[in-house]
């Protein structure tokens, strides 16, 4: 999925100061922001946390009846230095890459696509779509080591499940309580995908040593005793054992957690690099047809890159 900002910042964000050793309670305000026909709720980058571990883009949208509409449409755009992870809970996606792969997704499979050095992808709604569409987008920041890595798309259907009284858990990327995803990781991370049955209190065993914040997908749920509403997401800070959770209705929450990311990188648009001659070098690129590679069967033009801003960038860290 792709940043539609037709003025995207510069963004500095990444390394492990501002990561808080002991657990916290910080509640993200999203920010409305629009793709294409769709409407987006965005949690990360957010004005008061930049990154979870190495996750440093969250997207939540829907559910959004989209019987009369055309859904989902996001012209072919570029990405480097990440990975993608796209994940349903109702309607279908149809994904195309510059490496050749056409994969419609489901509800609760996984779609990973590895950029590496460059790749470029869509993603659109079919002619014929299921009545609704409900999910989340997500960034993972790659490592110094495999931020040049040769691109990859993968999607796995079947993945494993971890349950206990009133919970089912899907483990997405990483593991979680001895069950562990296929999809390829590149840092120590995870994020599954929690359903809870109305009045279900679990304690959600977690990593002391990994930062996690909570997504609300649907439903009304307690996460350490903070109540949460659909859309909204919590960060937790780390040195947790467990994690409490109660849900209010039946309900669902995307659990994000990783070691925190200690390299700095600089996210603007749908590129991630270190340096802003990284940033500009692929927007270049990207503008003249180089590196990224054609995305096959899309009816329509690629997105064009927006005008790098004049200002220089100005040094961050995770918080602001």
């Amino acid at each position: 999925m792709s940043d539609l900002d037709l003025q995207p910042g510069l963004r500095e964000c990444g390394g492990r100061a501002d990561v808080s050793g002991r657990p916290v309670r910080e509640l993200l305000n999203p920010r409305e922001a629009s793709l294409g026909a769709t409407v987006v709720r965005r949690l990360l980058p957010n004005l008061g946390r930049r990154m979870v571990g190495a996750w440093c883009f969250v997207d939540h949208y829907g559910p959004d009846d989209i019987a009369d509409e055309p859904g989902m449409q996001v012209p072919p755009h570029p990405h480097m230095g990440l990975q993608t992870v796209s994940w349903l809970h109702e309607g279908e996606v149809l994904h195309r890459d510059s490496v050749g792969s056409v994969q419609t997704l489901h509800p609760r499979q996984l779609g990973l696509m590895t950029s590496g050095r460059g790749i470029a992808h869509a993603e659109q709604s079919a002619v014929s779509h299921p009545r609704l569409l409900h999910g989340a987008q997500l960034w993972v920041a790659l490592p110094e080591a495999y931020r040049h890595t040769t691109p990859a798309f993968e999607h796995h259907a079947d993945l494993p499940v971890v349950t206990a009284p009133g919970l089912k858990a899907t483990v997405v990327l990483g593991g979680l309580d001895g069950a562990v995803s296929p999809g390829t990781t590149y840092t120590p991370l995870v994020s599954a995908d929690l359903a809870l049955a109305e009045g279900a209190n679990v304690r959600l065993p977690v990593e002391p040593d990994f930062e996690y914040a909570v997504l609300t997908m649907s439903g009304a749920t307690e996460a350490d005793g903070v109540p949460l509403d659909p859309g909204s997401m919590l960060y937790l800070g780390s040195g947790r054992s467990e994690l409490p959770l109660r849900a209010l209705s039946d309900s669902g929450l995307l659990l994000l957690g990783g070691e925190p990311f200690e390299e700095k990188i600089i996210m603007w648009w749908n590129l991630i690099g270190r340096t802003q001659e990284e940033i500009a070098q692929g927007r270049e690129a990207w503008t003249s047809g180089d590196r990224f590679g054609t995305v096959n069967g899309y009816d329509g033009s690629p997105l064009p890159a927006p005008a790098l801003p004049v200002t220089p960038l100005k040094p961050r860290g995770r918080t602001r």
